[in-house]
C-alpha cells in the first residue's frame, strides 16, 4: 500500500473533531436553556394572537384581580390591567432591546476589531484611542440625560446603548485578530492573491467566531437586564410594557398581591439566567481553539534603490544590496539581512541554503511581501522582470502573487485553513488569480492533484487537512502553487516536515513540474543534499550575508569558504559517522590555506 493510500484510509486517518453543534446538543445545560429561550421567544412571537387583552386596557372592576379570574388566567395589577397581557407584551420588548443593543454592539466592535487587529499600528491605535474615548462615558448616566433626545424611546436608548457595549467587544476581538492574523495559512492566503475583506471575512472572522458568539449571549442579557432597569427606575414611556416597569408596579401593591411582583420577576429571571448559562455552554463548546500569536504584515521601506526597468540581462528576479532590520529594546535596528544580491533567470532553480537564523527566509518572505510588520527595509532593490517591489502597495502586490510569484510554505499542515475543504481553499486561491468560474476552477483543481501525484484527487478535494498526511498536504500546497502557471516559485524548505522517501517524491515532483512550465525556482533550505538534488547554482547564507554562490557543480566539488565547507561536511555518510569526528571550521580554514 502506498503513502497516500495509507492517508485516506479511513481506517487509519485521524478521527474528526467534534463539531461545537454536536457538544452543545450532548450538554444538558445548553439544551434546557435553548428549550427555556425557545419556548419564550415564540410566546413573544404568538403575542397578538394569544394576548387577552391589550397590555394598558384598564378595568375598574379588575384592579387587583386574583389569579383565575375569568378574563384574568394571571390576574390584574391594581390599575386593571391584565398582568398575562403585560408580561407577553414585555417579552417583545425585552427581545427587541436585546436585538437592538447587542446587534449595534456586534457590528461596531467586530468591524472596527478586525480593522484594528489585522492592518498597521497606525491605525489600530486611532481604533484603541476612539473606543477607549467610549469607555470613559458613564453608561447609566448618559442614557438617563439622553432621555429628552431619545423621547423615551427605549429602541433608541437601547440603539446608545450598544455603541457603549461596542468597546468589550472591539477589544476582544482585536486581541483575537492579532493572536490569529499571522498563522500560516492566513500568510498562504495572502500569497495567493486574494483581498485583505476575504482574508478577513473568510479566514480571520471564521476562526474567530467562538468568543464572539458567546459575547453575543451576554451582550443580549445585558441588554434586556438595562432596559429592565432602567423601566423599573420610572425612566422612559410609561405605555411599553416591561418587565422592569411590572416589577416597580408589583413593589408597590406587594402587600396587596405578592403575585404581581413575582410574574415579571421570574419570567425576567428565567430569561436572563437562560442567556447566561447558554454563554457558558458556548463557551465550553468552543472551547480548545488555540490562537498563536502574529507573524507578518506590511514592512516600512527606509531608502530603498527604485529600479529603474529592465536591465536587458534577462533577469527574471533581481536582488541588489537588500539589508532588512528589526528594532532592538533599546530603539537601534540590527540587521538581519546584511546587504545581500542576487538573481535569477527564467527556468532555472536557485538553491539559498543556510543553517537556521541565516536571513534566508527573510530574503524569501521580503521577494513575497509578507515581512513581518516591524521589519523595516533598510537599503536594496528587489525587481521581478524589471518592476520594482519594494515599495509596492499591498493592492499592487496582491496582483502579483499567485500569479507572478508563488509560494510553497515549509509545514504544509500549518498553511491549511482546519475550517475549510482541501478544494475549496484550492479553487479560491485560483479563482483569485484566474478570473475563473467555480465549476472550471474545480476541474482544474482536480486536474492538478492527479497531476502532482495524488491517487484519488476528488477524494483529497472533499477532505479536510487533518484527514490527509503530510506528504499529501505539500503535494496540495504545490498543485495549488503552480495552479496559476507562474513565473516565479518560492519554496520554503517544502521537504523539511517529511519522511526521507517522501523528500525525494516531492523533489522530483518540483523538477519535473518546473521544467513543464519553465519557472523560476527559489528553493530555501538548509539541506545541501537537496540542493544537490535539483538546483542549478547555489547561494549560501551566513548571518545575513552571502558567503559563497555559483554553479551547484562547482560549490559541491570545489567549496571555497569554510562555512561552505562546514554545511558539505554535515552531509555524513556512513564511514563518517562511524570513525570521523566532526571537523571545526576554524581547523577546516586552516588545512586549506596549509
Amino acid at each position: 500500500m502506498s503513502i497516500e493510500e495509507l492517508s485516506v484510509d479511513p481506517g487509519l486517518a485521524t478521527p474528526p473533531r467534534k463539531s461545537p453543534l454536536r457538544k452543545l446538543l450532548r450538554d444538558p445545560q445548553a439544551v434546557i436553556t435553548s428549550a427555556l429561550l425557545l419556548v419564550i421567544i415564540v410566546l413573544g412571537l404568538l403575542t397578538p394572537w394569544i394576548g387577552p387583552h391589550d397590555p394598558n386596557e384598564a378595568q375598574l372592576n379588575a384592579i387587583n384581580a386574583v389569579p383565575g379570574t375569568p378574563g384574568y388566567p394571571l390576574g390584574a395589577d391594581q390599575n386593571g390591567r391584565d398582568i398575562a397581557s403585560r408580561l407577553l407584551h414585555s417579552i417583545n420588548t425585552s427581545i427587541i432591546a436585546a436585538l437592538i443593543g447587542a446587534s449595534v454592539a456586534l457590528v461596531i466592535g467586530v468591524t472596527f476589531g478586525l480593522i484594528g487587529g489585522y492592518f498597521g499600528r497606525r491605525l489600530r491605535s486611532a481604533t484603541e484611542w476612539v473606543f477607549s474615548l467610549i469607555m470613559t462615558f458613564p453608561g447609566l448616566l448618559l442614557l438617563i440625560v439622553l432621555m429628552p433626545i431619545t423621547k423615551g424611546d427605549y429602541r433608541a436608548t437601547m440603539l446608545i446603548f450598544g455603541v457603549l457595549l461596542s468597546p468589550g467587544i472591539y477589544r476582544l476581538v482585536r486581541n483575537l485578530v492579532v493572536g490569529v492574523k499571522n498563522e500560516l495559512y492566513v500568510d498562504a492566503a495572502r500569497v495567493s492573491g486574494l483581498s485583505n475583506l476575504r482574508i478577513l471575512g473568510r479566514h480571520v472572522l471564521f476562526v474567530v467566531r467562538g468568543p464572539i458568539i458567546i459575547a453575543a449571549a451576554f451582550l443580549a442579557g445585558s441588554a434586556i437586564s438595562l432596559q429592565s432597569g432602567l423601566a423599573f427606575l420610572g425612566v422612559g414611556s410609561h405605555l411599553v410594557p416591561s418587565f422592569g416597569a411590572m416589577i416597580a408596579d408589583g413593589f408597590t401593591n406587594l402587600y396587596v398581591d405578592p403575585t404581581q411582583f413575582i410574574w415579571p420577576s421570574v419570567l425576567l429571571g428565567t430569561l436572563t439566567a437562560s442567556l447566561v448559562l447558554l454563554g457558558n455552554s458556548l463557551r465550553d463548546a468552543f472551547e480548545g481553539v488555540k490562537l498563536k500569536p502574529a507573524k507578518s504584515a506590511r514592512p516600512q521601506v527606509q531608502n530603498t534603490t527604485q529600479g529603474a526597468g529592465s536591465d536587458g540581462s534577462g533577469e527574471l528576479l533581481s536582488v541588489k544590496d537588500l539589508a532588512i532590520a528589526y528594532p532592538t529594546p533599546s530603539g537601534q535596528l540590527k540587521e538581519v539581512v546584511k546587504g545581500i544580491s542576487l538573481n535569477l533567470r527564467a527556468g532555472e532553480i536557485l538553491g539559498l541554503v543556510g543553517e537556521s537564523g541565516s536571513g534566508k527566509t527573510q530574503t524569501a518572505f521580503s521577494v513575497l511581501g509578507v515581512l513581518p510588520s516591524e521589519a523595516v527595509v533598510v537599503r536594496g532593490s528587489i525587481q521581478v522582470e524589471g518592476r520594482e517591489l519594494l515599495g509596492l502597495r499591498e493592492q499592487d502586490l496582491r496582483a502579483l502573487r499567485g500569479r507572478g510569484i508563488s509560494y510553497i510554505p515549509q509545514e504544509p499542515m500549518s498553511n491549511l485553513d482546519p475550517s475549510y475543504t482541501v478544494g475549496a481553499q484550492l479553487v479560491e486561491g485560483l479563482r483569485a488569480s484566474a478570473r475563473i468560474s467555480g465549476a472550471e476552477a474545480k476541474a482544474r483543481v482536480i486536474a492538478l492533484l492527479e497531476r502532482v501525484g495524488i491517487q484519488d484527487p476528488p477524494r483529497t478535494f472533499g477532505s479536510y487537512p487533518h484527514q490527509i498526511s503530510g506528504g499529501m498536504a505539500q503535494r496540495v500546497l504545490i498543485a495549488g502553487a503552480v495552479a496559476s502557471r507562474p513565473k516565479l516559485l518560492i519554496a520554503d524548505e517544502p521537504t523539511t516536515a517529511l519522511d526521507v522517501t517522501v523528500q525525494a517524491e516531492i523533489l522530483d515532483l518540483l523538477r519535473d513540474l518546473q521544467a513543464e512550465l519553465n519557472m523560476a525556482v527559489l528553493l530555501v533550505t538548509h539541506n545541501f543534499g537537496v540542493v544537490a538534488d535539483i538546483c542549478d547554482r547555489i547561494a549560501v547564507m551566513q548571518d545575513g550575508q552571502i558567503v559563497e554562490s555559483g554553479t551547484a557543480m562547482e560549490l559541491l566539488r570545489e567549496p571555497k569558504h569554510p562555512y561552505t565547507q562546514l554545511l558539505l561536511g554535515s552531509i555524513l555518510d556512513e564511514h563518517t559517522v562511524r570513525t570521523d569526528p566532526p571537523v571545526p571550521v576554524a581547523a577546516a580554514s586552516g588545512e586549506r590555506k596549509s
